[in-house]
């Protein structure tokens, strides 16, 4: 995980030499083992490194290639050997990955992006054709941002420098701030107008005067793995399973896993245990942390965590919430947990932070991976859809049957899953054929999680209503099939929260995520939906193919729920609105926020719902980042709020907040 930026002059001018300097002193936090440069004409791209892999080390960047192309490449490339034995005698297996990379764009130019599996960020800057290319994996995990002028482009792997030297202020995005709000904004989406993000699975092509945005990968909706037994689906699943694994552990140095005791984070563990024991992995040692409160429901896995812990004969670093939660509370002011990035002269481009996703875990977590030096992280989230980890439902497989007039398997399963569930065969096929022509795929989560917060102004919520609603889609009767559509709509949701997740150099890491393998989707996109979920079996093929590696203890659990702790009423965590707001509501001046519908929801916190409660602290952080903005210069100046100020009519009130976990579930 390394930083990039550039900029290209169309005109032939060399950049200003102290913007420069400016723009690295800025990434130098974000990439420690190398500051390097290219400068020719009109062009200078600075490239600071992060090295993970024993490879990276040798690496220069940026890398020009035979043709001249230079290209700046953050990554980790996943098929090299496929790559290497394809490209011929001119490469070995200790090349940079930059390397291949470009030895991939001279033999097949841009259709080479589709062969590159891996997490990447790309940028190819040719100054044969005068032409930049920007391109990123089909998730999207790592970022690449660009900003377009008349005489000039610019782009960075963070916002930061295109923001804050941009030499003028921005419109703030008000799609981006809709999703933001409920969710998670679109991928290639920023919050401002005129700064673009590349979108997963697509290359910005960039010329004086032309702009193009290509796809050049997608899922194949047509591809079907059928076996005409369980056990070839149990040894496939495995396969690709242990690959996607085994492809996340090239590390030259230890990995540390997240382990929650759920069925995706164990699974990872005990799957990276048996690839390091047989010699297949290139990291030395695989650690783990997890994190607990016995005191809450749901957040205390301890039995399932010591289960993974004794079946690998290591036990792995714990956080105790309890103790940070107390310590938060009591011996330091709450207001550290909202706006540590809103209290100093560095830019906070986003009103992200993954020190606000969970405070209590961020400052713990961040301590022990700095001092043991880890920079590899495996996550479980994302694993949820292509295991079938929800709530097992008929609904998806009983839509397919539908959708290929298979109605004879149709009425098997129908009474199959009418006598697991005690309900009736009508109700569950009504049930499915409801949800073809509207809009009806959404995120499984209660519908008053998507709903968006009562005091947004009218006519935002009017503009932006599918972003305020979690981005929810239409099911079409023909064409791909009703699960396959489920499926790449829960992708886009996971991309949107990569999308969302911005570098931090308090806990500089690279994670990576085994459940966005691209082998890995491909395959559980492409079996039958019955193979995913039996009737009334959630994770029906990974749990079978997944005996005798991950405890049976873990593989014969309910479901696990994370559950967020109950705010404490006595010794409210928050923070004071007077003061904290500024004399008007910048949001109420960009016509988003009601200001008397939300003063009325923050004086009438008593008794609201975790949810509702969420939803004011996430107002109150946009209305403190908005300001935040504007102290730093980059907002474009508002229209005068015609409503009175929020200091002459609100008395100081405490907003109680819950503290809201990192849903990774597992």
């Amino acid at each position: 995980m390394s930083v990039q930026f550039g900029r290209w002059n169309f005109e032939g001018q060399p950049p200003d030499q102290g913007y420069i300097e400016k723009v690295t002193a800025t990434l130098s936090p974000y990439g420690s083992d190398s500051n390097e440069l290219y400068s020719k004409g009109g062009t200078k791209i600075v490239y600071r490194a992060f090295h993970t892999t024993k490879e990276s080390h040798g690496e220069k960047q940026p890398y020009t290639s035979p043709s001249g192309a230079v290209i700046t490449w953050d990554g980790r490339l996943d098929n090299r050997p496929e790559l290497l034995i394809q490209l011929g005698d001119s490469l070995t297996m200790s090349s940079p990955d930059v390397e291949i990379v470009a030895a991939s764009y001279e033999r097949w130019n841009t259709d080479c992006f589709a062969n590159l599996i891996g997490d990447w960020a790309l940028s190819i800057w040719n100054p044969v054709d005068h032409s930049l290319i920007l391109a990123t994996d089909f998730t999207g995990i790592r970022h690449l941002y660009y900003s377009i002028e008349m005489n000039c482009v610019a782009w960075s792997t963070i916002l930061d420098p295109l923001v804050r030297f941009a030499g003028k202020t921005f419109k703030v995005c008000e799609e981006y701030i809709a999703g933001w709000l409920t969710g998670y904004p679109a991928p290639q989406l920023t919050p401002y107008v005129g700064i673009h993000a590349v979108a997963p699975s697509c290359f910005a092509l960039i010329r004086p005067g032309e702009h193009t945005i290509k796809k050049y990968w997608d899922f194949d909706p047509r591809k079907a793995i059928r076996y005409r037994t369980d056990t070839e689906y149990e040894e496939h699943f495995r396969t690709v399973l242990a690959q996607a694994v085994r492809r996340r552990l090239r590390a030259d140095r230890p990995v540390l896993a997240e382990l929650s005791g759920g069925m995706d984070s164990s699974s990872i563990v005990c799957l990276a245990d048996v690839i390091i024991a047989r010699g297949e992995a290139e990291t030395p040692r695989l650690d783990t942390i997890s994190y607990y409160d016995e005191s809450t429901p749901g957040l205390d896995e301890r039995f399932y965590v010591n289960k993974v812990e004794q079946l690998r004969r290591r036990t792995g670093h714990h956080i105790d919430l309890r103790t940070q939660n107390k310590l938060g509370r009591s011996e330091v002011d709450s207001k550290r947990f909202l706006l540590p990035r809103f209290e100093n002269d560095r830019l906070a481009a986003t009103p992200n932070s993954e020190h606000d996703l969970w405070p209590e875990v961020f400052e713990p977590y961040a301590l022990y991976m700095n001092s043991h030096q880890y920079r590899v992280t495996l996550s479980g989230n994302a694993g949820e859809d292509p295991t079938g980890g929800y709530v097992p439902s008929p609904t998806s497989e009983l839509q397919d049957l539908v959708a290929r007039a298979r109605f004879f398997r149709l009425a098997r399963q129908l009474d199959a899953w009418a006598a697991k569930m005690g309900t009736s065969r009508l109700s569950l096929l009504w049930k499915a054929l409801r949800g073809f022509g509207r809009l009806s795929i959404t995120f499984p989560c209660p519908p008053r999680y998507k709903c968006p917060p009562p005091w947004l102004q009218s006519g935002f919520v009017r503009r932006y209503r599918a972003a305020l609603h979690w981005y929810p889609s239409k099911l079409t009767l023909f064409g791909p099939l009703p699960s396959f559509q489920s499926h790449i709509y829960q992708l886009n949701h996971y991309r949107r929260f990569l999308a969302s997740r911005d570098l931090c150099p308090e806990l500089l890491r690279e994670i990576r995520y085994p459940y966005l393998d691209r082998d890995l989707l491909e395959f559980a996109y492409a079996v039958p939906r019955e193979q995913i979920v039996g009737v009334g079996k959630r994770r029906y093929l990974m749990k079978r193919s997944l005996v005798g590696i991950v405890p049976d203890e873990i593989l014969d659990r309910k479901r696990k729920a994370v559950v967020a702790p109950e705010p404490d009423k006595h010794n409210p965590q928050g923070w004071r609105t007077r003061g904290e707001l500024r004399h008007r509501l910048i949001s109420n001046s960009l016509g988003i926020v009601d200001t008397d519908l939300f003063l009325l929801a923050l004086q009438e916190t008593d008794g609201k719902d975790d949810i509702t409660i969420d939803k004011l602290k996430s107002t109150v952080i946009l209305e403190l980042w908005l300001n935040h903005l504007e102290a730093q210069g980059v907002l474009m100046p508002t229209t005068t709020d015609p409503n009175p100020s929020l200091d002459s009519r609100l008395e100081p009130n405490e907003l109680t907040t819950p503290v809201q976990p990192n849903n990774s579930a597992s």
